[in-house]
C-alpha cells in the first residue's frame, strides 16, 4: 500500500473498531454458553486464572447463533453477572464451567447448568460450553501466529473483530460490502 507500517497499524485499529460498531449487539436468548479467558504472554509462574499480566476475556455465545465477548476487568460475581444480565434474556438457559461467580443465575432468572472441568468433565447431555471454547481458541491462535502480540490496551478492538467475523461466519462473502456500505 505504500504506507508506513505506523500509518498501516492506525487504519488497522479503525477498521477494528468499526468491526465492533457494524457488528452490534442483540441480547442472546435460548441456550446460551458463558465462560472466560485469560489472554497474554507467556509468563513463568501461576497459569490460568490469577496469572500476572493476562488481560481477561468474558465470553458469551447463543447456540447456532451470534457471540458478544468483552474484555472484563475481573472475574467477580458482581461485574459478571451484571455483564450476563444486560445481554442475555431473562428466562435463558446458560451453560457455564464450576467458576463460583457465575452461582446464582438461577436467583436472577435464568435456568444456569455447569459443567466442572475440574473432574474432567466436559459435557453433561445437553450441557457444555464447547462453542465459546471454540472461538477461544481461534482468537488466541490468530493473535499468537498472525499478532504475535497484542497489549491489554487494544485487546477489545482485536476481541471485536474476532467477534464480528464469528458472527459473519455464515455469510462471509458479505462481510466487504456490509463493512464499506456503513462506513
Amino acid at each position: 500500500m505504500g504506507v508506513t507500517y505506523k500509518c498501516a497499524w492506525r487504519m488497522a485499529k479503525e477498521i477494528r473498531k468499526h468491526m465492533g460498531k457494524v457488528d452490534g449487539d442483540d441480547q442472546l436468548s435460548g441456550v446460551v454458553e458463558i465462560d472466560d479467558t485469560y489472554i497474554g504472554g507467556h509468563k513463568q509462574g501461576k497459569r490460568g486464572r490469577g496469572a500476572q499480566g493476562k488481560t481477561i476475556v468474558m465470553g458469551m455465545v447463543q447456540r447456532d447463533g451470534e457471540i458478544i465477548a468483552r474484555v472484563v476487568p475481573n472475574i467477580k460475581e458482581k461485574t459478571l453477572h451484571t455483564i450476563i444480565e444486560s445481554n442475555v434474556k431473562a428466562g435463558s438457559e446458560i451453560h457455564t464451567d464450576e467458576l463460583t461467580s457465575y452461582q446464582g443465575l438461577n436467583k436472577k432468572g435464568f435456568k444456569h447448568s455447569t459443567v466442572n472441568h475440574g473432574i474432567r468433565e466436559y459435557v453433561r447431555e445437553a450441557c457444555h460450553v464447547n462453542a465459546v471454547e471454540s472461538f477461544w481458541a481461534r482468537l488466541k491462535l490468530s493473535i499468537k501466529g498472525t499478532h504475535i502480540h497484542v497489549s491489554g490496551k487494544y485487546l477489545q478492538n482485536y476481541v471485536r473483530e474476532f467477534e464480528y467475523r464469528f458472527n459473519s461466519r455464515k455469510v462471509p462473502q458479505m462481510m466487504f460490502d456490509e463493512l464499506l456500505s456503513s462506513y
